[in-house]
């Protein structure tokens, strides 16, 4: 599989984020089933090695969001618990607002936070707000800015109602905000972000792309993404790094994945009713399939502003759009190795 071309970092160019070769590999045992073949694994135990990250390399600037992205088992967690210092990797260097990250020291600490929607931290049996305070002990804030961030957050996340319930009592969405208030309490320079959105409703989802947004613009923080949500990553990112089985795929622009990858435009219109229809659209580009009567039509980039006149020429039409390829099917290009 060919790798597609990443734009060269700058070494010169200051970064809060900077991977160079980072790899993770784990050895995994392996064995059939059976007694016998449990027996046999007791003498002589057979394994594998597994590598989770491979050779991965990249820089995020101060204050730039990115969106890292791949398939499960891509490497992305791993990557993100490497630089949240919670893994030694095998090979390779990070460093994170200058500092190594598994070295895990109270300067670094204080700086970063890594907010996993599939975990919790906060005290499943006591209210809310009691987890913030025992965050403001361990991070050891003093009470006038423990009470501004807490304000700022109660503000931006709406928590007023749900700091004095159990968390056993908070729905998902209700308790994801707090798990960032709590997260953020120290207000953290940088921010990993793994999944933040899983198994939320969209208008939760959308409440919180807000507001990691405007944390990002209020403190300038840093942000390193990851979701399966494409809708997160295009609301909040400009750039994304893909890997893929633990390589790096592509490091730039989004809109420049969507160019690289997806060269065409769909054209969606809707003639009126009982209007003259092409006994085949090959002339004007590929069918693609439609909702509610309409007619969608995929084209080359370079063609569209042609077929679009071709189509207003010839046809009665109501209403006609043009659109860029959905993202999601330009990641899932990347996943196939199409294209590359």
């Amino acid at each position: 599989m060919m790798v597609l071309s990443a734009p060269t970092a700058d070494v010169t160019t200051a970064a809060d984020i900077r991977a160079e070769g980072l790899s993770k590999t784990y050895v995994v045992g392996e064995r059939a089933g059976g007694l016998g073949a449990a027996l046999r694994g007791a003498v002589r135990r057979k394994t594998r090695e597994v590598r989770a990250v491979d050779n991965v390399s990249f820089s995020i600037a101060p204050g730039e969001i990115v969106g890292f992205l791949g398939p499960n088992g891509a490497g992305k967690t791993t990557t993100l618990k490497m630089l949240a210092g919670l893994l030694h990797p095998s090979a390779g260097s990070a460093s994170v607002l200058g500092h190594v990250p598994w070295r895990r020291e109270h300067p670094y600490l204080r700086q970063m936070t890594l907010i996993m929607g599939q975990r919790n931290q906060l005290l499943w049996d006591l209210p809310a707000l009691d987890s913030m305070l025992v965050n403001r002990a361990i991070y050891r804030l003093t009470p006038d800015a423990y009470r501004r961030m807490l304000d700022e957050l109660t503000d931006l996340l709406d928590l007023g109602p749900l700091l004095g319930k159990q968390v056993r009592q908070l729905s998902l969405g209700e308790r994801m905000k707090c798990e960032f208030a709590a997260a953020l309490l120290h207000r953290p320079r940088v921010l990993f972000l793994d999944e933040p959105t899983i198994g939320l409703d969209v208008t939760a989802q959308g409440r919180i792309r807000a507001f990691v947004r405007e944390y990002n613009q209020r403190v300038g923080a840093t942000v390193l993404l990851t979701s399966h949500y494409m809708a997160d990553v295009t609301a909040l990112a400009k750039r994304v790094i893909v890997i893929h089985q633990g390589k790096l795929l592509y490091d730039g622009a989004l809109a420049g994945l969507t160019d690289r990858l997806a060269p065409f435009k769909v054209i969606q219109l809707d003639l009126e009713e009982g209007a003259r229809r092409p006994l085949s659209w090959e002339a004007y580009g590929e069918a693609l399939p439609g909702e509610d009567g309409k007619i969608r039509l995929r084209v080359a980039k370079e063609r569209a502003p042609e077929v679009t006149a071709r189509l207003l020429s010839d046809l009665a039409v109501i209403d006609l759009t043009i659109e860029d390829p959905p993202i999601e099917d330009v990641i899932d290009q990347v996943f196939r190795g199409a294209a590359l």
